[in-house]
């Protein structure tokens, strides 16, 4: 079977992609408004985008559901603050990062609301959550427009690690951190941890 995406809509094109590019690691990011108002959600379009400077990059798209047609507010707080946090899920926060994913009012707390602890941050105002087991302080480099969605570029300027998944000499015990993926509308966790080429 082959498919032309150029003829189907974009929520059948979706579906395919986001069920073949995977596991995909989430980026649970934080980020303030001009109010200093609080916002929190988690968006699975994500990887590292440069390795130096260091920088990830998120793709954000429009608003879903009864919000649909709106343009979220972490892209609203990132455009006008230029500064964020991306903090690492593992599958201990997977309830709190599923619910600070609902579509709240902007005037909501989603760190109250998923019940999480907004740690201060270092080089940046907007909070970290104080329970992630690995975290990054952002600048906004730029903002590319795709399509429907946004590619947000960010340079690191702090990193986070708790010290229970630091195993030393700049390198993070993934058996421990057991990181969530990802995997079209559910979610995996790392599991069975191998080299190549494997032994028969």
């Amino acid at each position: 079977m082959n498919i032309d995406l150029r003829e189907i809509d974009t929520q059948q094109a979706y579906k395919l992609m986001s069920g073949s590019v995977v596991p995909r690691a989430i980026a649970w990011v934080s980020s303030i408004d001009a109010e200093g108002q609080r916002n929190l959600a988690p968006f699975s379009f994500f990887t590292v985008a440069s390795r130096n400077p260091p920088m990830l990059c998120i793709s954000v798209g429009p608003g879903v559901g009864e919000r649909e047609g709106t343009i979220k507010d972490t892209l609203e707080n990132i455009r006008s603050q230029k500064q964020y946090v991306i903090n690492i899920v593992n599958t201990e926060l997977g309830n709190e990062m599923h619910e600070s994913a609902k579509n709240f009012p902007s005037d909501v707390d989603e760190f109250e609301a998923a019940g999480v602890t907004a740690a201060d941050s270092v080089s940046v105002v907007p909070p970290r959550v104080g329970e992630a087991p690995i975290s990054f302080e952002l600048e906004l480099d730029r903002i590319i427009e795709l399509g429907s969605d946004h590619l947000i570029l960010g340079r690191i300027v702090h990193y986070h690690i708790k010290d229970d998944y630091y195993l030393g000499n700049y390198k993070v015990d993934l058996e421990k951190l057991k990181p969530l993926g990802r995997l079209a509308n559910r979610y995996s966790e790392m599991q069975g941890l191998f080299s190549l080429p494997r032994e028969e």
